[in-house]
């Protein structure tokens, strides 16, 4: 749903109610109990039964729960309820939303065409993992979508929503989520499928705006991506916590994918927190268990950990 289905919303829904619909139907949420509760209540109860988003259950489960799948876990569950709360605003059949035939489609060909430019082609268009079409393009293309929401900022909802309610975004431990509170309103953030991490990032270095695409070519990796997100954005003055610490890796990244002026920036930036090194030593002497070259040396004892003295 892009800025002309957003504006659809009805006049009488409070402003607040309204930047939390709009913030849910651009979202990648993890599905939890605020995700279904925004994303149901775009739509009247009369409506569900039209949602076409693949049954699933919540990204992130805590503890011993589990849930059967049901549409409204899907991570896209707020976007399909915002396509037909706006295809009943417009007028538009609500049947075959998800065909790339539906107007909802076409509209939505239309806008990135005039964002890209008349010489952009269309690629393949393909059925994307919650159903809807999907268009392949370069990530260079969708830098540039990306840096285009940074020159609209005042003229479209998406940045106020998503500054907003940065939580509907994503949600617990989230990597989107966590650059939309840390940046103070500057850089808003969206992960998407497979891998992918794409900003919008207002700096006064970059005064057209500056969109960032980052790709992961094994797939979702949402620890790898944080440490690359905590370089582009550190590098630019930006600040936010580190990841959940790996168990004895660190991360590093190579001084090439930031721009030559800004490299040197890079020494101040430690993208992973410190361990115990307790957690690494040996809690035994290796030596004493190595043959001696020695003929007629005794074995080593072994000693255990009930063994040991101060």
């Amino acid at each position: 749903m892009h800025a002309e289905e957003g504006r659809g919303l009805e006049p009488h829904t409070p402003f607040d109610v309204r930047l939390a619909f709009q913030a849910i139907s651009v979202a990648s949420h993890n599905g939890d109990t605020e995700h279904v509760r925004v994303a149901r209540s775009i739509l009247r109860e009369s409506e569900w039964g039209l949602m076409q988003t693949p049954h699933d259950v919540p990204l992130v489960q805590f503890g011993r729960q589990v849930r059967r799948p049901r549409r409204w876990y899907h991570c896209c569950s707020g976007e399909h309820a915002a396509i037909l709360r706006g295809c009943r605003i417009k007028g538009w059949s609500r049947v075959g939303y998800v065909w790339p035939h539906h107007p909802f489609f076409q509209e939505h060909l239309a806008y990135v065409r005039d964002v890209l430019g008349s010489e952009w082609n269309v690629g393949k268009i393909a059925k994307d993992g919650c159903g809807l079409p999907t268009i392949s393009m370069t990530v260079t293309d969708l830098a540039k979508l990306f840096a285009n929401l940074v020159t609209e900022k005042e003229r479209d909802w998406i940045w106020g929503a998503m500054v907003a309610h940065p939580d509907l975004i994503g949600g617990f431990n989230r990597l989107d989520s966590t650059i939309l509170k840390a940046c103070g309103g500057r850089v808003i953030a969206k992960e998407g499928a497979d891998g992918l991490l794409g900003l919008s990032i207002e700096h006064p270095q970059f005064p057209d705006g500056l969109g960032v695409v980052v790709k992961i070519a094994h797939g979702w990796n949402p620890q790898a991506t944080w440490y690359i997100a905590r370089y582009i954005l550190g590098v630019l003055g930006f600040e936010f916590r580190n990841p959940y610490k790996l168990r004895r890796q660190k991360a590093f990244i190579v001084p090439e994918v930031i721009p030559p002026e800004l490299r040197e920036r890079m020494a101040a930036i430690v993208p992973w927190d410190s361990w115990d090194p307790d957690i690494d030593r040996w809690e035994f002497d290796p030596s004493q268990f190595i043959p001696s070259e020695r003929e007629g040396s005794p074995e080593p004892e072994l000693v255990t950990s009930h063994d040991r003295r101060p």
